[in-house]
């Protein structure tokens, strides 16, 4: 794509109100706009980065068996009525009513939805398990919005819900998607831990969460410094240095500034009971699903990735979710448009700075816009091209077909 026409130009200064990284550099390096406190509009160069963070989750939750559907974001009262969150959960959703005096809610979860879906389906243990998820925005009444695309009234997030025949296959399931997400996390390049927390709004029971580490984030967890055991501070119970309840040989240290990128819910059969999704067994008798839900925010992801992963530059993508393969920069004497062809005849994805401003200006945009591999023409390098990786100051002097392996290489 041609630097000229990306919409919008970046920013020299961050807004005024600005407090978290990831809501200074997303805004001045042209990804997303904000319309009010906590509603943000993707940018292309936005919408690019969360359409690869969504594929790396869609490949993930395929892979586990689930099938991807699209649930309605208006949600009638009565299905809420049906488990009593309309009145438990009223502190994050908002209502509203028709001008026949209808009342409904927009949707800040879908479990209710899904369960409701599943049961006008399903009759017999044969039709189970069932794995359904969607990527959909979500509304939730943040008292206080804040950090950037971080914490939002209004975000896109993935659901999976899964619904199973007993509470073997469920967890066996449980374990399947808590092996997912770690590949997702990996995949989009995170330190993160996996961390038992309390449910919130949406289960008495203990959940996990996967948090980001080496952020600036709100969370606090404990975390042994020997095996994986993590707990979130709401239901530590212990102190620091303490004796590692797990593997009885590490330390419990104390990490601040997580943030959470993900979680999981074992909900049993509560809502299902109440919500009368029943199958018949083996020997026809009828019994209520085992359920569970898992989130992934993908707006929230790419936050949480610039917190842990900038300079005092700029942002620093890793090249599974950057929003370019390569950010071509052309100065005078080079011959970018030829380049800029022969990338993309390769397969690369090319932002091309062809723009008619100072080499000084292009290389500040080029850090702050955070491509993982810069490359310049110019009438000094000729033939050649120079390579420079975001993460590193060397320069090399490369031809185009090195260019295109360093591009491609995994």
């Amino acid at each position: 794509m041609r630097q000229s026409v990306l919409f919008p130009k970046t920013r020299k200064e961050a807004p005024k109100d600005a407090e978290s990284i990831n809501h200074k550099l997303l805004v001045r390096g042209g990804f997303i706009d904000q319309l009010m406190a906590g509603s943000w509009t993707l940018l292309p160069l936005g919408f690019k980065v969360i359409t690869k963070i969504n594929q790396i989750i869609r490949e993930e939750m395929n892979a586990i068996g689930g099938q991807e559907v699209l649930m309605p974001l208006m949600h009638p009262k009565s299905i809420w009525n049906e488990t009593g969150r309309w009145d438990s959960a009223d502190e994050v959703m908002y209502k509203l009513k028709d001008t026949r005096d209808k009342e409904f809610a927009l949707s800040f979860t879908h479990e209710e939805v899904f369960l409701d879906l599943v049961r006008k389906y399903l009759s017999s243990y044969k039709d189970l398990p069932i794995a359904l998820y969607h990527f959909s925005t979500k509304f939730r009444n943040e008292p206080r919005a804040r950090s950037g695309i971080l914490r939002g009234r209004e975000f896109m997030m993935k659901d999976l819900y899964s619904i199973h025949a007993d509470e073997k296959d469920f967890w066996e399931f449980y374990e399947k998607a808590k092996d997912a997400y770690s590949r997702v996390f990996t995949r989009i390049g995170f330190d993160f831990r996996i961390v038992e927390a309390s449910g919130g709004v949406f289960t008495d029971k203990h959940t996990h969460e996967f948090q980001a580490l080496n952020a600036n984030g709100e969370d606090t967890i404990y975390m042994c410094d020997n095996c994986d055991f993590a707990i979130n501070k709401e239901i530590f119970v212990g102190k620091t240095g303490g004796k590692c309840q797990k593997c009885g040989k590490g330390k419990i240290m104390e990490h601040k500034g997580a943030v959470e990128i993900g979680n999981i819910f074992p909900f049993g059969t509560y809502y299902s009971e109440r919500m009368k999704v029943y199958y018949a067994d083996e020997k026809s008798r009828k019994k209520p699903v085992w359920f569970g839900s898992y989130g992934i925010g993908s707006t929230r992801n790419m936050g949480a990735w610039v917190e842990v992963s900038h300079d005092d530059k700029g942002i620093i993508w890793s090249k599974s979710i950057s929003p370019f393969d390569a950010h071509l920069i052309e100065l005078p004497g080079g011959n970018g448009k030829k380049v800029y062809e022969d990338l993309k005849k390769e397969g690369i994805d090319v932002l091309w700075d062809d723009r008619e401003v100072g080499a000084g200006e292009k290389f500040v945009d080029s850090d702050l816009i955070g491509i993982p591999i810069r490359l310049v023409v110019s009438q000094k390098s000729g033939e050649k091209i120079e390579l420079k990786e975001r993460k590193s100051d060397k320069v090399e002097i490369l031809s185009l077909e090195e260019v295109v392996k360093r591009c491609k290489k995994g």
